[in-house]
Formats: structure tokens, C-alpha cells, sequence
């Protein structure tokens, strides 16, 4: 069968990660306690937020229902993202490609709509306490609105879900600054989306943001 034939789940769960390199992830945390913990702890959260994502699965075996879940990866090569999606339990891997942020979530919700997804949630690594009921909360809100998001603490948010690419949502976003909520909920304004705001959350990206989980 041609795999651009084969019929997906309607649902995605896109986890967008980077490769856990010493000096090539968590930079702005490596800064505060050194790049090869930085490295280690970016290792650990990708693997919990695999096991958190991984009880959504494909609730029906057959070609095209259920829920995916695709690692979107910086960092490596098609191989080598391809191993790291199956030893984290991934459906299947993909590569974020380049650009800054917002040009490559645009791309991951373009893609996943291209394959025939109808709801898609993109997520991080940076969350700790993520849990499946997280997950399963922003599906359930795609029940009354097309445009989900998780708010984090520092400003941004740790989730968006929507029902189609919008890449006018994610245009002239200044990404890593805290003001990344405050103005997509004003692109959301003017594109007429009317969001559903999951519980706030705070990311894990500097120093500072590990004393919560500390001891």
C-alpha cells in the first residue's frame, strides 16, 4: 500500500522535542546548573511527557480512528529521530524542520492536517507534572471551540490545540517572551477563534524553575 494512502487517526498528539544533547537543548537552563544536567533533564522530561500522551493510543485498531502520537524532533536525523520515537513509545517520528518557533508549529498542524487529522495538539517537553488527563481535558474542549490553550506561568502556554493550521495565529509572535499568550489570544480575537483556557502551568526552562520539584 502507498504510504500516502494510508488513512491516520483523526486525532494527534504532536510533541514537539529536542534532541537531549549536552549543549544542544536547554540553554537557558544549562546556563544555571550545566549543560550535561541541562542535557539530563531534558532526556527525563521528553520520556514523561511520552508516558503521559501514551494512554490516549489508538482506541480502535483499524486505519484511521483513534488518537496518534508523533515526536516531532530537532536535533537529529530522520534515522536517528526515528529510534528515539520508538524506544519513547512514539507512533512515529517526524523533524520539526527549521525556522524559529512558530514557523515550525505552523508546519506540524499543517502536516497533521494534510494527513487528515481533525483535531491536533502540540505540546512541549518542559512540564513535570504533565499528566494524560491534561490531554484528554483539551480534546474534550474541541467539544464547543476550535482553538485550545494551555496558559504558562511565565507568560506563554504550554499547549495549543486547533481543529485547522491558522498560520495567521502564530505570525509576528515574539516567541520566548512573556508576552506569547497576551498576543495570541489577540490574533485569536481577530481570526474570530474564541479559545478554551486549560489550567495554567508553569514550564520548566530556567534555574529557578526547578525549586518546585525539588527534594
Amino acid at each position: 500500500m502507498n504510504p500516502a494512502t494510508v488513512r491516520r487517526p483523526w486525532r494527534q498528539v504532536v510533541v514537539m522535542a529536542r534532541w537531549p544533547a549536552r549543549g544542544r537543548c536547554k540553554s537557558r537552563l544549562g546556563a544555571g546548573i550545566g549543560l550535561a544536567a541541562a542535557a539530563r533533564i531534558q532526556r527525563r522530561l521528553s520520556e514523561h511527557t511520552l508516558a503521559a500522551a501514551r494512554p490516549l493510543g489508538r482506541r480502535e485498531h483499524q486505519p484511521g480512528w483513534g488518537t496518534e502520537l508523533v515526536l516531532a524532533v530537532g536535533g537529529l536525523g530522520p534515522r536517528g529521530a526515528r529510534r528515539w520515537g520508538q524506544s519513547l513509545g512514539a507512533d512515529r517520528a517526524v523533524l520539526q524542520g527549521g525556522g524559529g518557533l512558530g514557523s515550525r508549529m505552523v508546519r506540524q498542524l499543517a502536516r497533521a492536517c494534510r494527513e487528515g487529522a481533525r483535531q491536533v495538539l502540540l505540546i512541549g517537553t518542559d512540564l513535570p507534572l504533565l499528566a494524560t488527563a491534561d490531554l484528554e481535558s483539551a480534546f474534550a474542549a474541541f467539544a464547543s471551540r476550535s482553538l485550545v490553550l494551555g496558559p504558562a506561568s511565565d507568560g506563554g502556554y504550554w499547549l495549543i490545540g486547533l481543529t485547522g493550521p491558522q498560520p495567521g495565529l502564530f505570525s509576528g509572535i515574539p516567541w520566548g517572551s512573556a508576552d506569547v499568550l497576551r498576543l495570541t489570544l489577540e490574533r485569536a480575537q481577530q481570526l474570530g477563534l474564541e479559545p478554551v483556557l486549560l489550567a495554567q502551568r508553569q514550564d520548566l526552562d530556567r534555574p529557578g524553575d526547578l525549586e518546585p520539584w525539588l527534594g
